[in-house]
């Protein structure tokens, strides 16, 4: 790792450092001279802030660099759950003071997913409704699958496609499984039947989305007011009512508020699993309301299909813990350029 990486490293975990405790706290072996150097490049390129003058002076990422720097995931997970230093309560400047100031994609991130974008609209304009229909049809049969694998669900994606075609259960498999898929497909007909629905994200939209998902399943509905953990992380969710709404409107206006569709859909994915609103089905709802998102404005929707789901709770977790979104941005961007690649 080069030395300026790994002190941008080092201060995420250590915000208000001085300069001698970088120094002992990387590997770095230079002189004072070169390592004011590097923290002198590091302000003037917005990675870092000063805080105090002299030998008071104290060093801390801006929120840029903080939320959008890329952390490594291996070393991070290789960390036993206790061991790791997390965030473990909800950030309430996170979404409010924060996110409003931050840049999610790179102007080169920025350019492929508009190509991307072009390529799909180019498409699906040389398409006829029956084989628009056809293959959305073939993508919310895998978001479906995906959807509810990455939650547990151990249907295949072949008795998937036959469950949701045929409306044929697999064998040894239980009701719950099989509910989950086919609400699936009853959200994304919603959508689908409905797509300028989410072209301005509200509450009641979040809390109608997530009771299609959890119909007949043993799930509370509308917003939980009890405490819930989540397994793998030490990160304890909001457990007051109030906060969790006052938290889920903050969301809605940061995301009505941005004009770049794909910062609407990756800032939904993340927040709306962050606050965890519901007693489950959380991240399904943020999947499938994201995707609501890109559909209402034209974009081309998410399958998921090929992401890992391991590394996909991963990025999760790591955003969870040190609200570091680069990880999840990531399988965005991979996820985007699969859907308009395989189906369109």
């Amino acid at each position: 790792m080069d030395i300026s990486r790994e002190v941008l490293q080092y201060l995420h975990y250590h915000p208000r450092s001085s300069r001698d405790e970088i120094v002992k706290g990387t590997s770095f072996e230079g002189s004072d001279a070169t390592m004011k150097r590097l923290i002198a490049a590091g302000i003037q390129k917005g990675d870092i802030v000063a805080e105090g003058k002299a030998r008071a002076t104290r060093y801390r990422l801006s929120d840029q660099a903080f939320i959008m720097m890329p952390l490594n995931l291996d070393t991070y997970f290789a960390q036993d759950i206790d061991e790791r230093q997390v965030q473990t309560c909800f950030n309430f400047d996170l979404i409010r003071q924060q996110l409003p100031t931050v840049t999610l994609f790179t102007d080169e991130e920025s350019a492929l997913l508009q190509e991307l974008q072009a390529e799909f609209r180019q498409h699906i304009s040389e398409m006829t409704e029956n084989e628009y229909r056809k293959e959305m049809e073939r993508l919310g049969i895998d978001l479906s699958w995906k959807s509810s694998q990455i939650e547990g669900n151990t249907y295949s994606l072949l008795e998937t496609e036959r469950l949701l075609r045929e409306s044929k259960t697999a064998d040894g498999k239980t009701k719950e499984e099989a509910v989950m898929l086919l609400n699936h497909k009853d959200a994304l007909r919603f959508i689908l039947d409905n797509p300028d629905y989410l072209q301005n994200l509200t509450i009641s939209h979040i809390e109608d989305i997530h009771q299609l998902l959890t119909k007949e399943l043993s799930v509370d509905k509308g917003i939980r007011h009890r405490r819930v953990g989540i397994t793998g992380t030490n990160y304890h969710p909001l457990d007051n009512e109030f906060q969790i709404r006052e938290a889920l409107q903050d969301t809605c206006d940061l995301i009505n508020h941005k004009e770049n569709v794909f910062e609407k859909a990756l800032l939904t994915l993340v927040l709306l699993s962050y606050i965890q609103a519901f007693s489950d089905g959380n991240k399904r709802t943020a999947r499938i309301t994201s995707n609501a998102i890109l559909i209402a404005n034209g974009y081309c929707p998410l399958s998921f299909r090929s992401v890992d789901s391991i590394d996909y709770k991963k990025a999760m977790l790591i955003f969870y813990e040190q609200n570091n979104l680069y990880a999840f941005k990531q399988i965005f961007i991979d996820q985007f350029r699969f859907a308009v690649e395989t189906y369109f």
